[in-house]
């Protein structure tokens, strides 16, 4: 992973850890809330969630203005962090080197 030291690398934390609480959020909190009927799971979890989301906007508009990311692949971060494996999706192709896309 790259420093924490880089927009780049703040990003790509923030990115995995609220892809993590999207997971528990959907996969641990809302079971609990419609199987065992405890809604509190997710009040907690939701909030984590909703807080860790701001954060991940708010680090995404920073490495993008700082690494002059194109509007595409800002906008597929963006995306990429609606849907629940998205953060995993996006950390892959950091490490293979595919995202963001090079301009050619």
């Amino acid at each position: 992973m790259t420093s924490l030291h880089t927009p780049l690398g703040r990003f790509r934390l923030i990115s995995l850890v609220e892809g993590i609480s999207y997971i528990v959020l959907m996969g641990i909190a809302m079971p609990l809330k419609y199987l065992a009927g405890n809604s509190e799971a997710v009040r907690v979890v939701g909030s984590i969630h909703g807080g860790l989301f701001v954060l991940f906007a708010l680090a995404l508009l920073h490495v993008s203005i700082s690494e002059r990311w194109p509007r595409r692949a800002s906008a597929t971060a963006m995306i990429a962090a609606l849907l629940p494996l998205g953060a995993f999706w996006l950390e892959h192709g950091f490490r293979r080197g595919t995202f963001p896309p090079r301009p050619s």
